[in-house]
């Protein structure tokens, strides 16, 4: 194994991360928004949750296969997007290829740093996340895009507040890398001279354009400008969500749902699936952990729709956590990140090892074979636990 990708907990990964990135860089994966309250609670949350093991009749064999979007993965894990992966100079690339390498599927965001169609041949089982972006006629072509590349199927997300104050601060993320820039940003990068290497080695900047928001016959933007221009356009109707699910006539999930009423208009508009997130804490500060909400929104889709969980999964015991309240499977975000940081590749296909340990060990703990199986009864619940 990369030496890099040697460790043992994804908080270990988290702490290589730390000390391999610069801190500007580290500090754009770790920080929730305002207080950071929901970013503290979608793992706090998950403290909360016990077990109630078996001690006799456990299953010889456990089987951790299933299926997202139609795509079969070996695991109930799935890369969740996330926009400009310069911890790593193959960013999106490597992580595709890992999650390939165990049999899951990834999604990428449109702000990724790597063109779709690179993702999809990397891993065909690529899911390609898209926002509201200038209406109808606009997400025609982002449709028409993903379909010549290969998208497996549309990650929808709609929730976006565009709150983006910390407390504590945010790193100064610039618009390209300009050589003013590449001086501003020389101090940080030389107390990091692993990952300075690692981009000298490629012959390539972090790339801080997003190549998937061309539009025709233009240049790739630059973050700043592409989401400058997804934040003045007008939000989206749920008409048409369901016309946008029409238009692509595949798989659609739509990610950022929290209330139970707002999971049962996905369903009349015809969402394939639907994800359970706050976006890691990055959204509105103050929403509650993903986990709090994940049962009142799996039993009002009561089976007409995926049911994914997305915040707060640091370890295989969460996943069953979150598979025993409704959800079907959970996407990550940081975790995979952080192994990217730590081992590139290998370092991403550690982190879904370690998930995928922990999962069996908990579905063996707890006397299942499966985990379609898992019940709220093999968990402890406590009376606080609620939004």
């Amino acid at each position: 194994m990369i030496s890099g990708a040697r460790f043992a907990t994804i908080d270990e990964a988290r702490r290589r991360a730390a000390r391999r990135l610069p801190a500007p860089v580290y500090r754009a994966i770790l920080a929730g928004t305002e207080q950071g309250l929901t970013l503290a609670d979608n793992t706090a949350a998950f403290r909360e949750l016990g077990f109630v093991p078996r001690a006799a009749g456990r299953p010889a064999a456990r089987d951790l296969a299933t299926t997202i979007l139609g795509q079969p993965v070996a695991l109930p894990v799935i890369c969740s997007p996330a926009g400009v992966q310069a911890v790593h100079p193959d960013g999106e690339v490597a992580v595709a290829r890992a999650a390939a390498a165990r049999g899951t599927a990834l999604g990428l965001s449109s702000f990724a740093s790597k063109p779709l169609a690179e993702v999809v041949a990397a891993n065909p089982r690529t899911f390609f996340q898209v926002c509201w972006d200038g209406g109808r006629d606009a997400m025609s072509w982002q449709l028409d895009r993903a379909r010549a590349a290969g998208a497996a199927g549309l990650i929808l997300t709609l929730d976006w507040s565009f709150a983006h104050r910390r407390d504590q601060g945010s790193p100064r993320l610039p618009e390209r890398m300009s050589l003013g820039e590449l001086a501003r940003q020389a101090p940080a990068g030389l107390r990091r001279p692993r990952w300075l290497a690692g981009y000298a080695r490629s012959g390539r900047l972090p790339a801080l354009t997003v190549p998937n928001l061309a539009r025709p016959g233009e240049a790739a933007p630059a973050f700043f400008t592409a989401y400058a221009r997804w934040h003045d356009t007008a939000p989206p109707s749920w008409d048409d969500v369901a016309w946008l699910g029409q238009e692509w006539g595949g798989p659609v999930m739509l990610k950022g749902i929290g209330r139970p009423d707002d999971a049962r208009r996905a369903v009349d508009a015809g969402m394939t699936a639907v994800s359970v997130s706050n976006h890691g804490g990055n959204n509105l500060d103050g929403t509650p952990a993903a986990i709090r909400l994940l049962p009142a929104v799996a039993e009002v889709v009561g089976g007409q729709a995926e049911v994914l969980l997305d915040g707060g999964i640091r370890r295989g015991s969460d996943v069953v956590k979150a598979l025993a309240l409704g959800a079907g499977a959970v996407m990550i975000g940081r975790p995979y990140l952080w192994g990217l940081a730590a081992g590139g590749q290998a370092g991403v296909e550690r982190v879904l090892d370690i998930l995928r340990d922990g999962i069996d060990a908990t579905l063996l703990a707890l006397g299942h074979s499966a985990a379609a199986a898992l019940t709220p009864a093999d968990l402890l619940i406590p009376p606080a636990f609620a939004v």
